[in-house]
Protein backbone atom coordinates (compact mmCIF):
# COMPACT_ATOMS: atom_id res chain seq x y z
CA UNK A 1 0.00 0.00 0.00
CA UNK A 2 1.30 3.27 -0.94
CA UNK A 3 2.30 5.84 2.08
CA UNK A 4 -0.57 8.81 2.86
CA UNK A 5 0.53 11.28 1.16
CA UNK A 6 -0.07 13.93 3.97
CA UNK A 7 2.31 12.03 6.11
CA UNK A 8 5.04 13.02 3.40
CA UNK A 9 4.08 16.92 3.51
CA UNK A 10 4.81 18.74 6.64
CA UNK A 11 1.81 19.91 8.32
CA UNK A 12 3.33 23.61 8.49
CA UNK A 13 5.41 24.99 5.42
CA UNK A 14 8.09 27.46 5.64
CA UNK A 15 6.21 31.01 6.24
CA UNK A 16 4.93 29.17 9.00
CA UNK A 17 0.89 28.59 7.38
CA UNK A 18 -0.94 25.57 8.73
CA UNK A 19 -2.35 23.10 6.23
CA UNK A 20 -5.42 24.30 6.69
CA UNK A 21 -4.22 28.06 5.93
CA UNK A 22 -2.23 27.02 2.76
CA UNK A 23 -5.75 24.95 1.42
CA UNK A 24 -7.63 28.25 1.89
CA UNK A 25 -5.02 30.05 0.31
CA UNK A 26 -5.08 27.85 -2.65
CA UNK A 27 -8.67 27.66 -2.59
CA UNK A 28 -8.98 31.53 -3.14
CA UNK A 29 -6.74 31.49 -6.50
CA UNK A 30 -8.02 28.29 -8.01
CA UNK A 31 -11.63 29.65 -7.51
CA UNK A 32 -10.54 32.51 -8.30
CA UNK A 33 -9.34 31.51 -11.49
CA UNK A 34 -11.65 28.92 -12.46
CA UNK A 35 -14.76 29.38 -10.48
CA UNK A 36 -16.02 27.13 -7.05
CA UNK A 37 -17.37 24.50 -9.50
CA UNK A 38 -14.49 24.47 -12.01
CA UNK A 39 -12.00 23.02 -9.10
CA UNK A 40 -12.11 19.75 -7.80
CA UNK A 41 -11.70 18.85 -4.33
CA UNK A 42 -8.51 16.55 -5.36
CA UNK A 43 -7.04 19.68 -7.50
CA UNK A 44 -7.17 21.74 -4.03
CA UNK A 45 -5.74 18.96 -1.94
CA UNK A 46 -2.98 18.40 -5.64
CA UNK A 47 -1.81 22.62 -4.77
CA UNK A 48 -0.89 22.01 -1.19
CA UNK A 49 0.68 18.65 -1.56
CA UNK A 50 -1.61 16.44 -0.03
CA UNK A 51 -4.09 13.85 -1.50
CA UNK A 52 -7.70 15.05 -2.04
CA UNK A 53 -9.50 12.99 0.68
CA UNK A 54 -6.79 14.46 2.95
CA UNK A 55 -8.81 17.69 2.73
CA UNK A 56 -11.77 16.38 4.81
CA UNK A 57 -8.91 16.05 7.30
CA UNK A 58 -9.62 19.84 7.50
CA UNK A 59 -12.84 20.54 5.75
CA UNK A 60 -16.09 18.93 5.58
CA UNK A 61 -16.71 19.65 2.32
CA UNK A 62 -15.91 21.67 -0.70
CA UNK A 63 -18.30 24.25 0.19
CA UNK A 64 -17.27 24.26 4.05
CA UNK A 65 -13.61 25.91 2.17
CA UNK A 66 -15.70 28.25 0.40
CA UNK A 67 -17.97 29.33 3.45
CA UNK A 68 -14.89 29.88 5.51
CA UNK A 69 -12.63 32.14 2.22
CA UNK A 70 -15.85 34.25 2.18
CA UNK A 71 -17.07 34.55 6.18
CA UNK A 72 -13.66 34.75 6.89
CA UNK A 73 -12.58 37.88 5.22
CA UNK A 74 -15.59 39.43 6.21
CA UNK A 75 -14.71 38.73 9.53
CA UNK A 76 -11.55 39.91 9.24
CA UNK A 77 -12.63 43.31 7.05
CA UNK A 78 -15.14 44.02 9.68
CA UNK A 79 -12.35 43.47 12.85
CA UNK A 80 -9.65 45.45 10.93
CA UNK A 81 -11.95 48.44 10.12
CA UNK A 82 -13.19 48.66 13.53
CA UNK A 83 -9.73 48.71 15.04
CA UNK A 84 -9.09 51.25 12.50
CA UNK A 85 -11.78 53.36 13.90
CA UNK A 86 -10.79 52.34 17.36
CA UNK A 87 -7.50 53.66 17.44
CA UNK A 88 -7.89 56.84 14.91
CA UNK A 89 -6.97 60.24 16.57
CA UNK A 90 -10.11 61.92 14.97
CA UNK A 91 -12.86 62.02 12.40
CA UNK A 92 -10.85 62.73 9.66
CA UNK A 93 -8.30 60.35 10.48
CA UNK A 94 -10.98 57.57 11.04
CA UNK A 95 -11.96 57.93 7.67
CA UNK A 96 -8.41 58.47 5.68
CA UNK A 97 -7.36 54.81 7.44
CA UNK A 98 -10.44 53.08 6.77
CA UNK A 99 -9.77 53.77 3.02
CA UNK A 100 -6.17 53.15 3.26
CA UNK A 101 -6.86 50.08 5.10
CA UNK A 102 -9.79 48.82 2.26
CA UNK A 103 -7.24 49.81 -0.68
CA UNK A 104 -4.44 47.29 0.91
CA UNK A 105 -7.07 44.70 1.02
CA UNK A 106 -8.02 45.47 -2.42
CA UNK A 107 -4.54 45.08 -4.06
CA UNK A 108 -3.08 42.28 -1.76
CA UNK A 109 -7.01 40.60 -1.77
CA UNK A 110 -7.75 39.91 -5.33
CA UNK A 111 -8.37 36.48 -5.62
CA UNK A 112 -10.97 37.10 -2.64
CA UNK A 113 -12.69 39.76 -4.16
CA UNK A 114 -13.11 37.57 -7.41
CA UNK A 115 -14.42 34.83 -5.49
CA UNK A 116 -16.93 37.34 -3.89
CA UNK A 117 -18.09 38.58 -7.14
CA UNK A 118 -18.20 35.00 -8.47
CA UNK A 119 -18.91 32.84 -5.81
CA UNK A 120 -21.65 34.58 -3.37
CA UNK A 121 -24.47 32.55 -4.93
CA UNK A 122 -22.78 29.53 -4.74
CA UNK A 123 -23.03 29.69 -0.30
CA UNK A 124 -25.37 27.99 1.58
CA UNK A 125 -28.14 30.12 2.74
CA UNK A 126 -26.94 30.47 6.27
CA UNK A 127 -23.54 31.48 5.28
CA UNK A 128 -24.89 33.34 2.76
CA UNK A 129 -26.82 35.35 5.84
CA UNK A 130 -23.57 35.73 7.40
CA UNK A 131 -21.75 36.97 4.80
CA UNK A 132 -24.27 40.11 4.14
CA UNK A 133 -25.04 40.44 7.54
CA UNK A 134 -21.27 41.13 8.20
CA UNK A 135 -20.84 42.97 5.23
CA UNK A 136 -23.98 45.54 6.53
CA UNK A 137 -21.97 45.75 9.63
CA UNK A 138 -18.59 46.84 7.74
CA UNK A 139 -20.54 49.50 5.18
CA UNK A 140 -22.64 51.19 8.17
CA UNK A 141 -19.05 51.50 10.15
CA UNK A 142 -18.10 53.34 7.21
CA UNK A 143 -21.50 55.10 7.05
CA UNK A 144 -20.68 56.54 10.71
CA UNK A 145 -17.05 57.45 9.98
CA UNK A 146 -18.02 59.14 6.76
CA UNK A 147 -20.79 61.40 8.85
CA UNK A 148 -18.54 62.27 11.63
CA UNK A 149 -16.62 64.17 8.63
CA UNK A 150 -19.62 64.88 6.57
CA UNK A 151 -22.71 65.68 9.17
CA UNK A 152 -24.61 67.01 6.48
CA UNK A 153 -24.82 63.61 4.80
CA UNK A 154 -27.90 61.99 5.36
CA UNK A 155 -27.84 57.98 6.14
CA UNK A 156 -28.84 57.00 1.79
CA UNK A 157 -26.12 59.01 0.77
CA UNK A 158 -23.36 58.05 3.12
CA UNK A 159 -24.56 54.64 1.93
CA UNK A 160 -24.40 55.30 -1.42
CA UNK A 161 -21.15 57.07 -1.30
CA UNK A 162 -19.47 53.98 0.41
CA UNK A 163 -20.81 51.63 -1.55
CA UNK A 164 -19.75 54.05 -4.66
CA UNK A 165 -15.67 53.89 -2.91
CA UNK A 166 -15.76 49.84 -2.65
CA UNK A 167 -17.24 49.76 -6.02
CA UNK A 168 -13.94 51.57 -6.62
CA UNK A 169 -12.13 49.81 -4.78
CA UNK A 170 -12.39 46.44 -5.97
CA UNK A 171 -12.46 46.83 -9.10
CA UNK A 172 -8.77 47.07 -8.79
CA UNK A 173 -8.46 43.33 -9.99
CA UNK A 174 -9.91 44.08 -13.08
CA UNK A 175 -7.67 46.91 -13.57
CA UNK A 176 -4.38 46.16 -11.80
CA UNK A 177 -2.62 42.94 -12.47
CA UNK A 178 0.80 44.09 -10.05
CA UNK A 179 -0.62 43.60 -6.74
CA UNK A 180 0.79 45.86 -4.51
CA UNK A 181 1.95 49.22 -5.48
CA UNK A 182 2.84 52.29 -3.66
CA UNK A 183 1.59 54.49 -6.37
CA UNK A 184 -1.30 52.77 -7.24
CA UNK A 185 -2.31 52.63 -3.99
CA UNK A 186 -1.95 56.05 -3.15
CA UNK A 187 -3.79 56.87 -6.19
CA UNK A 188 -7.07 54.58 -5.22
CA UNK A 189 -6.50 56.51 -1.37
CA UNK A 190 -7.22 60.33 -3.49
CA UNK A 191 -9.66 58.71 -5.65
CA UNK A 192 -11.85 56.99 -3.08
CA UNK A 193 -11.35 60.08 0.07
CA UNK A 194 -12.83 62.22 -2.83
CA UNK A 195 -15.33 60.10 -3.62
CA UNK A 196 -16.44 60.01 -0.05
CA UNK A 197 -16.43 63.59 0.95
CA UNK A 198 -16.63 65.40 -2.29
Amino acid sequence: MAPDSTLLTPAHDPGGRSRRERILAAAARLFAERGFHGVTIEELGEAVGVSGPAVYKHFTSKDAVLGELLVGVSQSLLAGASDVVAGAGGPGDALEGLVAFHTDFALAGADLIRVQDRDLANLSAPLAHDVRSLQRAYVELWVAALRRVRPDLGLAEARVRAHATFGLLNSTPHSTSTGPDPEIAALLRRMALAALVA
